[in-house]
């Protein structure tokens, strides 16, 4: 069993406020961060939260630092990234608004978010913005802590894997709280060319997948990760190496051998095959839980497909018959 692992038979002890502030984390979620923030680190190194929202997230880690006797809260750092803000391209929701909606004139929460977190404010450092602009590029600091809640488009894995992977070091913990989310497949091929280095904690935490960095990462790996250098092909096949590994979440609930195959859709959906990828996706259709969560996927997979211009086979003949 691993470090992380044996956090999982201490769920049933978490007692968290029922007032946390608002978050679409599941309760699960925010028990193993706790745990984690609790149990496992010592800030030493960087914490690091990507993409804290409302606030849920943040709260229950910090939760688990304070009550931390290794924690020093006068050193230790939780560093909070987010655009605190709603809008376009932020995939935030109004109800991280303490009053549930956006005011008029204002769209920023970060107001709200500091309310949500005054114990915890002597410790934590808050960067709102773009991840671009708030990130320095030139700080190889190690993080010990990386929660991935913010890589909802391949421009923000990018600027993750550049300023963020690169610092992770043997100890070094990752979260990956959208890993049941088909169309983020650069989690998963990512953590495909991640598994040499690795240890898997244990089966995800609803849609979080947790592991520990166990060997130093090659720089050419974190490289190709960060340049997104991986053939359609290769990502399906990185993408198969953790389906080899990984089945359903803690609560048996979620089936991640399906999302990743609908993941693998997406590999080819984005690279403009789409043929290839209404091919994988049309498979999975019956199954129970992708049809139930994801139909709006399929439909736009389909959508694709059908709008992708077709060539006849009367055509693709007389092609045949030109080059000869």
């Amino acid at each position: 069993m691993t470090k992380l692992g044996r956090l999982y038979s201490m769920f049933d002890s978490v007692q968290l406020p029922d007032n946390l502030p608002y978050t679409q984390v599941s309760k699960w979620e925010l028990q193993f961060l706790y745990l984690v923030g609790r149990h496992h680190l010592t800030g030493r190194d960087r914490i690091v939260e990507l993409g804290s929202g409302g606030g849920g997230s943040t709260y229950a880690l910090a939760m688990g630092l304070q009550e931390n006797p290794a924690f020093d809260e006068k050193k230790g750092r939780l560093h909070a990234y987010d655009f605190f803000r709603v809008g376009k391209g932020t995939f935030a929701t109004e109800k991280f608004f303490s009053a549930g909606h956006k005011p008029e004139d204002d769209n920023s929460f970060l107001n709200d978010f500091r309310a949500r977190l005054e114990p915890f404010l002597p410790f934590l450092e808050i960067h709102a913005g773009d991840l671009w602009q708030t990130s320095d590029p030139d700080d190889t600091s190690p993080v010990e802590f990386l929660h991935i809640d913010i890589a909802k488009t391949a421009r923000v894995f990018q600027c993750v894997s550049e300023r963020f992977l690169t610092r992770m070091q043997p100890g070094s913990v990752v979260l990956h709280q959208d890993f049941a989310g088909p169309r983020l497949p650069w989690l998963h091929y990512s953590t495909g060319a991640l598994l040499p280095y690795i240890e898997i904690a244990g089966p995800p935490i609803r849609s979080t997948l947790a592991f520990e960095v166990t060997q130093p990462i090659p720089a050419d790996v974190l490289k190709r990760i960060s340049e997104d250098d991986f053939t359609v092909d290769e990502k399906l096949a990185l993408m198969t190496a953790v389906q080899d590994r990984v089945d359903r979440d803690h609560t048996g609930g979620i089936p991640f051998k399906s999302v990743l195959e609908l993941a693998k859709a997406y590999v080819a959906h984005y690279d403009g095959q789409h043929k290839r990828a209404w091919s994988i996706a049309k498979t999975l259709r019956d199954d129970e839980y992708l049809s139930r969560t994801r139909a709006d996927h399929f439909e736009q997979l389909k959508k694709a497909y059908d709008a992708e211009p077709k060539v006849s086979t009367m055509t693709r003949l007389k092609k045949l018959v030109g080059k000869k």
